[in-house]
């Protein structure tokens, strides 16, 4: 703890003497919500995957080494959501200062309840792309997005005290906004309490723990795996016994597969982003809860 405060104090003494503020990079576009509304005027945010993109199978293009090169903080999902890009991006950046470790990266992943976690005697590559952290889409329960929040803060007060106590002005705000939408969300998911869904990937298991929405089986007969006729034909059998409704899934993915079931079973296919930016309407953390619930129902 003392080795790492004398490096945060270097830090901070290096971005003083630096003008502009802070440069943040994000490795999705929801934790770039998130960090813009804390750093408010004090940081500028950019995102490497913009909510259009599935941030499973992106690659290290330059644009992206550029961005993490001028980054004071990389801030990162986590829980092996970015295994496959985010070091070839930072290795190439040759920018120190973010690697793992050190004060200007920050996994935001580090200080919430973590759902789906595999008994690490059965991780293999035949279950699928299993996350052996546990599942990543944390995000999707905004109060996983508060606790994140504050997180931010915290480091960002850390490289940047002069401006800490801005920083966590705003994150409170945040959490406070957070917890004024609770209820109105909650209500306006109350008719699907308890109401089993269908999901393409598993992305949704927070979203669906928070607001009380069982998830019965995913189109994916395994994570990351294509659907297959047999496991679709499981599917439809389920929908059919359990009565449900709707099957939910993210704009990147085919809909043949969801048209399939939907189209032997009556059910409703829902596309939402996952992420901020993956819809037109979904321009902030905020408008993204909404966007979702919004669809869900029907709208």
């Amino acid at each position: 703890m003392k080795y790492l405060s004398i490096i945060l104090t270097v830090a901070a003494i290096a971005f003083s003497a630096r003008a502009g503020g802070l440069n943040i990079v994000t490795t999705t576009s929801d934790l770039g919500s998130i960090a813009a509304a804390v750093a408010g005027d004090h940081a500028k945010v950019e995102s490497i995957c913009t909510g259009k993109e599935d941030p499973h199978h992106l690659q290290a293009r330059p644009k992206y080494i550029m961005m993490a090169r001028n980054a004071d903080l990389w801030i990162r999902t986590g829980m092996e959501l970015e295994i496959g890009w985010e070091m070839p991006v930072i290795d190439g950046s040759r920018n120190s200062n973010i690697r793992p470790g050190q004060p200007g990266h920050l996994d935001a992943s580090t200080n919430i309840e973590k759902l789906d976690i595999p008994d690490a005697g059965t991780i293999s590559r035949a279950l699928g792309d299993v996350h052996a952290q546990g599942n990543p889409h944390y995000l999707t329960d905004p109060l996983n997005a508060r606790l994140v929040a504050r997180d931010i803060a915290e480091r960002l007060a850390q490289l940047d005290p002069a401006n800490a106590e801005a920083y966590r002005a705003n994150a409170a705000a945040f959490q406070q906004r957070i917890d004024e939408r609770i209820p109105e969300w909650t209500r306006a998911m109350a008719a699907f309490e308890n109401q089993s869904i269908v999901t393409y990937h598993k992305s949704w298991i927070y979203f669906a723990k928070r607001f009380g929405m069982p998830i019965a089986i995913e189109l994916e007969p395994k994570p990351g795996v294509p659907p297959s006729p047999a496991h679709l034909n499981q599917v439809v059998q389920t929908v059919q016994q359990q009565k449900i409704g709707v099957i939910l899934q993210e704009p990147w993915y085919s809909k043949k597969p969801a048209q399939l079931v939907a189209g032997k079973t009556g059910a409703r296919i829902v596309v939402a982003p996952i992420a901020t930016g993956g819809d037109p309407a979904a321009t902030d953390y905020f408008s993204l809860i909404d966007l979702i619930i919004q669809r869900l129902g029907g709208k």
